[in-house]
């Protein structure tokens, strides 16, 4: 497998709520990220996906809900996740945990990157926690992370980080890492399928 294959990462706006400051940072990290001529971006609002709330019922073998079936490839489709989410009371968001508990394969032997922000902890409480979700679902979480502290001081009108230079060198950071990781598992999983 040729290393300059274009890898698919799909950036996924974790929270749902309604003044949710989320799709702000994903739309900065995803215009980081379309500049690199090895990725291809899917961006995906979970509040656009609609999963429903409640898991499946007692027939393992009944369809899954059409949200979820309409979400399932562009899942399985990615070599690599970025998260972007907030830090909820300690925590992150229960729509990015029901996401992530309606697929389990999808997520399996596939690296995942973190840009979180909130407050004096910059999300990170949540990054910490969503370590160890992925985990369970066979994902290989990246050590370096995007943080936003204090967010609603970072970002101007536009859209854009007030510590550019700070933040790109994170965002790129992030992303060689993501990358050396999503190439090194794809061809793992091109080799010999992973076994959960």
């Amino acid at each position: 497998m040729s290393g300059n294959e274009t890898l698919r990462v799909a950036i996924i706006i974790g929270s749902t709520r309604q003044d949710r400051f989320g799709p702000t940072p994903a739309a900065w990290f995803a215009e980081r990220a379309r500049r690199r001529s090895d990725l291809q971006v899917d961006l995906i609002d979970l509040r656009e996906a609609g999963l429903p709330v409640v898991l499946g019922g007692d027939d393992p073998a009944a369809p899954a809900p059409e949200p979820v079936r309409a979400l399932a490839p562009r899942i399985a489709g990615a070599d690599a996740f970025v998260i972007v989410t907030p830090v909820y009371n300690h925590g992150y968001p229960a729509s990015l945990k029901n996401a992530i508990d309606w697929y389990f394969e999808e997520w399996s032997a596939k690296p995942v990157g973190f840009v979180s922000y909130g407050g004096r902890g910059g999300g990170l409480h949540a990054v910490e926690q969503l370590r160890q979700v992925f985990a369970e679902v066979h994902a290989t979480t990246i050590r370096n992370t995007v943080s936003f502290a204090d967010h609603w001081d970072q970002f101007d009108e536009q859209g854009m980080p007030r510590d550019r230079v700070g933040a790109d060198g994170a965002a790129a950071s992030m992303l060689d890492q993501l990358i050396w990781w999503a190439r090194a598992l794809r061809e793992a999983r091109t080799k010999e399928p992973y076994k959960v």
